[in-house]
């Protein structure tokens, strides 16, 4: 008889939860498996000490070789037992101990005994405990037993089959593809699960064979499943199949769409929302096509079970992010922000949920209110958040916050109420993410609703009155540095300023500092006051604020003038231009001298490090055994061994090193890629060879390059590679001259010539004689892109801004049919080699425009800013309107004369 229940009382701490298997040790687990030993098994007692064991192991307890084997060698004695529920914990314990393959031998007869036992639920458990253990030797030898287990009458016995299919399909798809028309007769079954389990073995066996797939939906779809499980299935993989026929250029009527929408009318709910799902997710999907999916979801808001609610509001809406970080639930983007007219019939059954008591639903219901609401609603959805607010989790609050913020900048006219919503719950409490998405959208508001600025900047000013974040203090005090003294009365912000210098901790307190200084320079008129503030921060305890105000005072200077010189500017306003990685490596090689530091100097691209090579690390052997060491990689490799040569020390500073570009196949004799250099007036390329065949030494290696097609190339020099052993990396080397500071453009073919001679294997001497031979090359381009260096700016807008606006060159282009936007801006950015900032690189699904923002540095270290602005008709013809900033007119004309010849 079981024990009862035991009740906590109610004296105990409400945090503790009674377990029975508190205080458990495995030591005292593994004395009482010596129950299985015993002459008369009881079966209880054994039960009980099995499912200790199971839960010491799921709970990460490891057994030892020894332990393992003994419990292993223990438990298959209880197979002599009748009773059903201590077979059934045998069955578990076996597959969870994993047994060795000299131990799978003691139990498999046990096993294949009870496979053909008369008493099903022995058979099916047996089935899955076989194909959980043994090898592909064994699988073949019951093969013909599973075949056979897949169409038996009793479905639980099927269902194991097939479940054992798919987990075998994974170590043995040879025996398993044989399967098929078994697992063809096992969806012809009257069980639902059953059908289920064959139609996603049958799929899995099929799914390397496209053309495969598409018959078996077709075939399928004509009605001969009736598991609703399977029905889902099925629409799942219909849907892949017209992503395939769509990604493959299939024009015409939509394949298939015909079951989906006869699917809706399914009785059962669970094929019906899969159904709905499926055609708000069709790439293109038409107002024509998504009607009866969102009749079916408004139907569904209106359920009485909250489930269906839940599944028709997330699946109108496109929250995915937030719900895969709470529910650990993986959402789709949904329909409310590509098709909101559409969604809008809704409005009036999703208003009902805002009140809804379960608050996932609520959340689901309000965020997608605000992405389908039109500028009348507005004032009525901020009243009926504003209760709603204080019921949710930060989590949840989160999602509002950034919906109200796609909404004010959709609606700019209604910046007022929605400004005054966000400033209310930035005063209530809250984590760190909740506030800090707050700020952001409050930013955001001001950056594109200018007369929203004065209002959000005093609204910011408050909150870090009481912040208890140093983070969000200092991005705000930076953020007011920037937009404060632009204002009408920027006065009226230094006291919030100066009182975090008396009241935050050193950090927020060098924030403050820097903020005090740049309203000093910009508002000529508050300067004296600024500068007493700044003179009372020298005395400050810590060394960062003192050194920050001493060094902002020799700015501003002392006669009563600002300093408005352009390196002042720019060391105030100006973001940094480097990778804080180089600045850093550059600082600790400088030398002191009477030569200045110059951040000129400063290598700007980071070099990555493969994974490979990452993996690789400290596994290499070192001293005596220790390889030949590689070519040197990365900017400040790649400059000093080029400084290092003579034919190359008179080219000057190196502008730009490339990722190396591969000129042979894989798997081929010898491995060639070359690495483009790039200097003002030269380009030198660089060879890194491999030799793959242990029984040659190649010498006297050199790359003949053939410049016809590259006319503004002349070849200027060559070093050669005197020798290359075996799995040996060295370098060869030609030199071009290109006229000054052009971006030239070629093709070049390269062929490798070299002496063979054979080696010895056994000595590992090389012969005296060697055969003159040669080995054809991959051809080179040097592309527009090999004389723009990725630069990162952090704030794109202040760049562009502080660009001359009459150096702005605009033009528009066509870019002709392409299959998506962000096909067509990733071949723009390819063609420019900039780097995309803000996230801009990503386009919304299914966008017909899109801004993207980029920046660089382009040879002569100018600085280039690239706003580009693209359109995609309804024939799929892309439109880009290019605005180009850069700090010399002329290269904004390059610019845009290498993307008129791209």
């Amino acid at each position: 008889m079981a024990q009862p229940y035991v009740k906590k009382d109610d004296d105990h701490d409400d945090e503790l939860e009674y377990s029975p298997f508190m205080g458990i040790e495995k030591g005292a687990v593994l004395q009482e498996a010596r129950v299985f030993n015993d002459a008369q098994v009881d079966p209880r007692r054994c039960s009980q000490v099995i499912t200790k064991l199971l839960y010491l192991l799921n709970q990460g307890e490891s057994f030892t070789k020894v332990e393992a084997t003994e419990v292993f060698f223990s438990v298959t004695k209880l197979f002599q037992s009748k009773d059903t529920g201590l077979r059934r914990m045998v069955y578990l314990i076996i597959k969870e101990l994993s047994p060795s393959s000299d131990e799978v031998i003691i139990v498999t007869s046990s096993l294949m005994k009870d496979m053909n036992s008369k008493i099903d639920m022995y058979r099916a458990n047996a089935i899955r405990v076989l194909c959980r253990i043994i090898d592909g030797t064994l699988l073949t030898q019951i093969e013909r037993y599973l075949k056979q287990a897949i169409v038996d009458k009793n479905p639980v016995v099927s269902s194991a089959a097939l479940v054992s299919g798919l987990h075998l399909l994974k170590t043995n798809p040879e025996i398993v593809k044989r399967w098929s028309n078994e697992v063809q007769e096992g969806i012809q079954s009257r069980s639902a699960l059953v059908q289920f389990h064959a139609l996603a073995l049958l799929h899995q066996i099929r799914q390397n064979d496209r053309l495969a797939v598409s018959k078996l939906v077709g075939s399928l779809t004509r009605g001969s499943v009736r598991s609703p499980l399977a029905q889902c299935l099925l629409i799942r993989y219909t849907s892949q199949v017209i992503r395939d026929m769509s990604n493959h250029g299939q024009s015409g009527e939509r394949p298939f769409y015909e079951f989906l929408e006869s699917c809706l009318r399914h009785k059962a709910e669970m094929v019906i929302l899969e159904a709905a799902r499926a055609i708000t997710e069709l790439d293109g999907v038409t107002s024509r096509e998504l009607t009866p999916a969102i009749t079916v979801l408004q139907l569904f808001l209106s359920s009485p079970r909250p489930v269906l609610r839940f599944a028709a509001v997330r699946t109108l809406n496109k929250d995915e992010n937030m719900f895969h970080r709470t529910l650990n639930a993986k959402l789709e983007p949904q329909v409310a922000m590509t098709h909101p007219m559409a969604v809008t019939n809704c409005n009036i059954d999703m208003e009902s949920l805002i009140s809804d008591q379960n608050r996932s639903i609520a959340t689901l219901a309000i965020t997608t209110l605000l992405k389908t609401g039109n500028e009348s609603s507005v004032e009525r959805l901020m009243k009926q958040i504003t209760n709603f607010m204080s019921d949710i989790a930060d989590e949840f609050k989160i999602v509002v916050v950034e919906a109200i913020r796609s909404l004010c900048v959709k609606f700019p006219l209604k910046y007022r109420s929605l400004m005054t919503f966000l400033s209310n719950i930035l005063r209530e409490e809250g984590g760190f993410e909740y506030k800090r998405a707050i700020v952001d959208s409050i930013v955001t508001i001001i950056r594109d609703i200018p007369d929203a600025k004065e209002s959000g900047l005093l609204h910011l000013c408050e909150f870090i009155e009481d912040c208890e974040f140093t983070y969000l203090s200092t991005q705000i005090l930076h953020f007011l540095g920037i937009e404060g003294p632009n204002t009408s009365d920027p006065s009226k912000y230094i006291r919030y300023i100066y009182n975090r210098v008396h009241l935050e901790n050193a950090t927020v307190r060098a924030a403050a500092v820097s903020t005090l200084a740049k309203f000093g320079f910009m508002v000529e008129s508050l300067k004296p006051r600024i500068t007493i503030l700044l003179k009372r921060c020298i005395y400050d305890s810590d060394d960062e604020v003192r050194d920050r105000a001493t060094l902002f005072l020799s700015v501003l200077g002392g006669d009563g003038t600002v300093d408005t010189d352009k390196d002042s500017t720019e060391f105030l306003f100006g973001s940094l231009e480097v990778p804080l990685v180089n600045m850093e490596t550059s600082l600790k090689n400088y030398d002191p001298s009477e030569e200045a530091f110059d951040i000129n100097s400063v290598p700007r691209e980071v070099k990555s490090q493969p994974l490979a090579e990452k993996k690789a690390q400290g596994k290499k052997p070192t001293g005596l055994g220790a390889p030949p060491a590689a070519p040197a990689s990365g900017f400040d490799g790649y400059e000093r061994l080029l400084s290092s040569i003579p034919e190359f020390a008179a080219f000057g500073k190196l502008f730009k090193s490339s990722s190396p570009v591969e000129l042979t196949e894989a798997e081929t004799e010898y491995a060639v890629n070359v690495v483009k250099h790039i200097f003002d007036n030269h380009v030198v390329f660089q060879y890194n060879c491999t030799n793959t065949i242990p029984e040659q030494l190649l010498e006297r290696v050199n790359v003949i390059v053939d410049a016809s097609e590259a006319e503004e190339f002349s070849e200027l020099t060559s070093k050669a590679l005197n020798s290359l052993p075996y799995d040996s990396p060295g370098q060869a080397f030609v030199a071009f001259e290109k006229p000054a500071g052009v971006p030239a453009v070629g093709k070049f073919s390269n062929t490798l010539t070299f002496v063979v001679k054979e080696v010895d294997p056994s000595t590992g001497e090389a012969e005296d004689d060697g055969v003159e031979d040669e080995y054809q090359l991959e051809d080179l381009e040097v592309v527009a892109a090999d004389y723009m260096v990725k630069v990162s700016v952090s704030n794109f807008r202040n760049a562009w801004e502080s660009m001359n606006e009459e150096d702005e060159h605009v033009d528009e282009y066509g870019l002709g049919q392409r299959e998506s936007l962000g096909e067509a801006i990733k071949a723009v950015i390819d063609l420019l080699g900039m780097q995309p900032c803000e996230g801009t690189e990503t386009v919304p699904s299914n966008a017909r425009s899109h801004t993207c923002l980029l920046s660089g540095v382009y040879i002569g270290n100018v600085k280039v800013l690239v706003r580009a602005q693209f359109g995609m008709d309804s024939s799929k013809e892309i439109a880009m309107k290019l605005a180009v900033r850069a700090e010399d007119a002329s290269v904004a004309e390059a610019i845009h004369e290498i993307v008129a010849n791209g």
